[in-house]
């Protein structure tokens, strides 16, 4: 049975969901979840509470929080920050070593992948999960700031890029897509940067793609091979499946659900 439980923040309470073990005589180590941004990781729930599903059926323990500021944790997203957040998952693991798992693995979706990325070294995991990791967070913010100009337009209105950039520098939160954007979680993810994990740590790089035997984004392969040069081992491969992060009714990739638990037990640090 599925434990939904709130989790002491440095901020406010977490709200948190821990798939325990389905048999706890088989643990293998534990798996924590880093949720991508904003409406993203609404439209991936599904996902995830699949994925951990089977995760605990093989063995692990999963916790899926939200992060301070989203979902059904204190705080709105307007108070949400990315050193706060850093400090979510430090807690998170915590609580999850309490419970007497020794192994961890980080698992991060999207933004969330760059955010576990960063993390990895500090909560000393052993392994890291990546679904579709956005590789540049300047990228990501500047993309998600053109909903703003969007919406703009619909409503008659004709700011530029520079200009919701500007209003940000000047200390001014944004409304994107019914998100409030504070000034300082926008310079974050305007710097954020993929980081090469220790080379302790064994890596599975998964991505979706819209035919069979597709190969890895151009930008992922360049970063997959930078890791391997440093000596990290990166398993990567691509799916066949949707864009459900994004798409605009719940969408499942049972494909990218069967291959992760496939190299997650075969792809053993």
């Amino acid at each position: 049975m599925i434990e939904p439980f709130f989790l002491v923040g440095s901020q406010g309470a977490l709200f948190a969901v821990y798939h325990p073990p389905v048999n706890q005589g088989s643990e293998k180590g534990a798996i924590l979840y880093v949720p991508p941004f904003a409406e993203e990781m609404n439209k991936s729930r599904r996902m995830a509470a699949l994925q951990a599903q089977r995760m605990a059926a093989a063995g692990w323990g999963v916790l899926i929080p939200d992060l301070y500021g989203t979902g059904d944790s204190a705080g709105d997203f307007a108070d949400a920050r990315w050193t706060i957040w850093q400090d979510d998952l430090l807690r998170c693991a915590d609580w999850l070593r309490q419970r007497g798992y020794e192994q961890l693995t980080l698992w991060g979706l999207r933004l969330g992948g760059l955010l576990a990325m960063e993390q990895v070294a500090a909560i000393s995991a052993a392994r890291l999960l990546l679904w579709q990791p956005v590789l540049s967070g300047q990228r990501f913010f500047h993309q998600f700031l053109r909903l703003r100009l969007t919406a703009d337009r619909f409503k008659g209105r004709s700011d530029s890029m520079g200009q919701l950039q500007e209003k940000l520098a000047a200390g001014h939160s944004l409304e994107v897509a019914g998100y409030d954007l504070h000034p300082d979680l926008a310079l974050a993810l305007e710097r954020v940067r993929p980081v090469v994990p220790p080379t302790s740590v064994h890596v599975d790089w998964l991505e979706v793609a819209g035919t069979v035997d597709a190969a890895l984004s151009p930008a992922s392969q360049r970063v997959v091979e930078a890791w391997r040069a440093s000596g990290v081992t990166v398993c990567a491969q691509t799916v066949i499946g949707d864009a459900f992060w994004t798409t605009q009714e719940i969408a499942e990739a049972p494909v990218l659900l069967e291959a992760t638990l496939t190299a997650l037990l075969d792809n053993a640090p």
